[in-house]
């Protein structure tokens, strides 16, 4: 079977907008943006923030068509009406530079909202994060727009970039050209020239950050986010705040909930993030995560037989033939796109950008038997959906605000040698993905800013309900941190749900179950069963 051109644009699409990146979990993560203002530390409390810092609560925002993405949201056209011709509007919304310091400045945020269909059933403004950390939720909400319309019945659809991303201050560290080869090096180096060509990698990018972006690097972090949400439920006229966080969009809303328990609405969190793992823990849970998404498509493609383009009887047996060629990579690339190669780390990148949903299987396997033939173009372009490049060469800020989000929440800093001393777990956990993540450990080795902590704390006692929903087959945000944050949020507040399916995620997956669910549950507040089993 060969795929159509309609399902690969409509696939690398859904992957450009990919919610959590390979890199997210463990820290790591690069790329580049023009763009913005600067941003805050971990800051006030909870009080002085609700009652609007510096006055900005009672700001009116001005509400105007939306342009077209900027480079640093991803580029692209401006976002198209809904169905029933509703038109997507923009706006900026001032925050404080500092939380801790009111008075020393603000930044602006960018916001995106498409007004609900029944102004007189109207609950409020539904505000998503669609995770990263480093998604433009500008660019990525009118994306995903039709999934969500059922929703806007009675919600303003709302979504923002959130300090340090997109439009909103967002962090520039190295130029496209920069970033190109830094995607090339070796991501799992194995002689000593290797490693030392990744560490000098590696400085190279965090002092690239700290010239371009130095203000804005220690006020990015999570806990500065959860309070820009607060302000803006307050902005938007909201009693509560009324939430969809998927990937690391559950750990915001999970600190949000920690922060303030009392303003918690309806909320759902999918995808999950584990919060009581570090970033070691978090990194080795990916590795087994994704390692169990291609085990699945390995089997599979081994069960579909010769419909499968890729050799082997067995899931394992297919499985070798792409760790093959993953070694065969590593000492000669393939040609890839223009003058571009596809080399052993991009094509790792790129098979794991297919594995983040089960639509975009077809182009795995399509990809890998490509490029089996000296033709990388495919697993390059996945790879680059994942790294936020576009076709024009310009790489978004994603992977550049996912660093800096990423280390100004984290401690945690690894030398060579302790890494070096993790591969062994890695691998075993992963074949295929243990060296790239294991090594991806030092992306926050040398940065400029300390990080806030080992876990986040989200304990949100007295709470309203939240919505936790896991994933089965999630490679990205393994099924067992949805009942982590369950817990961690508390009794009586963490409600969890299961879906048993592929791919990240549950709500986009279509699952009429896992939509009715939510759907009752955010717009007639019927809260769930905990343990309720979709498939």
């Amino acid at each position: 079977m060969r795929t159509s051109p309609a399902l690969r644009a409509a696939a690398l699409a859904a992957t450009a907008t990919v919610l959590l990146p390979l890199t997210a979990c463990s820290g790591s993560g690069d790329g580049a943006g023009p763009e913005g203002p600067r941003s805050s530390p971990l800051a006030a409390n909870a009080a002085e923030a609700s009652s609007g810092p510096g006055g900005l609560a009672s700001q009116r925002l001005t509400w105007k068509p939306c342009p077209a993405p900027s480079p640093a949201q991803g580029s692209g056209k401006a976002p198209t009406p809904l169905p029933g011709g509703a038109r997507w509007e923009c706006s900026f919304m001032k925050a404080p530079l500092d939380y801790a310091k009111p008075g020393s400045g603000t930044i602006d945020l960018a916001l995106i909202r498409a007004r609900a269909k029944e102004p007189a059933r109207r609950i409020g403004s539904l505000i998503f994060n669609f995770g990263g950390p480093g998604a433009s939720g500008v660019a990525t909400l009118p994306a995903f727009g039709t999934d969500y319309d059922k929703l806007r019945a009675r919600y303003d659809l709302v979504s923002f970039d959130p300090r340090g991303v997109g439009r909103s201050a967002g962090v520039e560290c190295e130029s496209d050209r920069q970033l190109d080869a830094r995607y090339e090096t070796d991501g799992t180096p194995d002689t000593g020239a290797e490693v030392n060509a990744f560490v000098k990698d590696t400085k190279a990018f965090a002092a690239a950050c700290e010239n371009n972006s130095g203000r804005v690097l220690p006020h990015v972090g999570t806990t500065e986010a959860a309070r820009d949400m607060d302000l803006m439920r307050q902005v938007l006229g909201d009693r509560k705040l009324y939430y969809f966080g998927i990937s690391y969009g559950t750990e915001l809303g999970g600190v949000y909930a920690h922060l303030f328990p009392q303003n918690v609405g309806r909320s759902v969190l999918d995808a999950v993030v584990n919060p009581t793992q570090n970033i070691e823990q978090a990194s080795l849970g990916q590795a087994k995560g994704f390692q169990l998404a291609l085990d699945n498509f390995t089997k599979d493609c081994a069960e579909r037989g010769d419909a499968c383009k890729l050799p082997g009887s067995t899931g394992k047996e297919v499985e070798q033939g792409i760790s093959d060629l993953l070694t065969r990579l590593e000492k000669k690339p393939v040609t890839g796109l223009g003058d571009r190669q596809l080399t052993q780390t991009l094509a790792t990148t790129g098979i794991a950008a297919a594995l983040y949903s089960k639509e975009t299987w077809p182009l795995l396997e399509e990809g890998v038997d490509e490029a089996d033939g000296g033709n990388g173009a495919l697993l390059l372009a996945l790879a680059d959906s994942l790294n936020g490049r576009s076709q024009d060469g310009r790489y978004d800020n994603s992977m550049a605000a996912n660093t800096a989000i990423s280390c100004a929440d984290s401690k945690q800093r690894f030398t060579v040698e302790q890494t070096k001393a993790k591969l062994p777990e890695f691998r075993a956990a992963s074949p295929v993905f243990g060296d790239y993540l294991g090594w991806g450990l030092m992306s926050c080795t040398g940065w400029p800013v300390a990080g806030a902590w080992e876990t986040p704390d989200v304990s949100a006692p007295g709470a309203a309900p939240v919505l936790v929903i896991g994933n089965t087959g999630d490679p990205a945000t393994p099924y067992a941190g949805a009942r982590a944050m369950a817990d961690a949020l508390g009794k009586g507040v963490g409600v969890q749900m299961t879906y048993k399916g592929q791919g990240h995620g549950a709500y986009n997956s279509g699952n009429a179950c896992v939509q009715r669910a939510v759907g009752d549950y955010l717009m007639d507040g019927k809260v769930p069963a905990a343990g309720t089993v979709c498939a």
